[in-house]
């Protein structure tokens, strides 16, 4: 590998580190170990894991894409990539920062979106770069019906048996 070819891989994975920070910064915690949750959950010792590899694999698929085409050829690939980047990012913050499985429901359809419309854009410059980011597709497909489950087990974002009117609280 060449230093034109190593840095734009060190770009993609610090790109990819940046959105995944957002998990780091935004923490499950307390709120989220009360909420309801279905029993086909994962356990949570899995999810970190996950989502190493599924970083992995986008930096990796982005590179490729990149080694490819370049900007000239890939940039309207590479900014969808990047929005998609945005969204992921942002659902940490949406569903733990703000303690709201149903706007965090919102946002994860819209991630979704954006890694299929990922697919699709990196799809005639690389085919293995489209593919490897399918297995995140389906894991995504996975957090989004996690995520509508939660939603439902847990009206306005309370945990279970907890009240929404706060004039019911005594």
């Amino acid at each position: 590998m060449t230093l034109d070819s190593a840095i734009p891989l060190i770009v993609s994975v610090v790109l990819a580190l940046a959105a995944a920070a957002s998990g780091a910064i935004f923490k499950p915690g307390s709120w989220y170990k009360a909420l309801a949750k279905p029993p086909w959950r994962p356990p949570d010792w899995l999810f970190g894991p996950v989502w190493m590899i599924l970083y992995g694999m986008m930096a990796v698929a982005a590179w490729m894409v990149y080694e490819a085409a370049g900007f000239a050829g890939a940039g309207t690939a590479l900014g969808i990539y990047f929005v998609h980047l945005l969204l992921n990012a942002g659902w940490s913050a949406v569903f733990f920062g703000m303690k709201s499985p149903g706007w965090g429901l919102v946002e994860v359809v819209g991630l979704w979106a954006s890694i299929v419309a990922t697919i699709v854009a990196f799809l005639p410059i690389s085919t293995t770069a489209a593919l490897l980011l399918l297995p995140y597709l389906v894991w995504v497909s996975f957090a989004a019906v996690l995520n509508h489950r939660i939603w439902q087990l847990n009206p306005g974002g309370k945990p279970a048996g907890q009240s929404t009117d706060s004039k019911q609280a005594a």
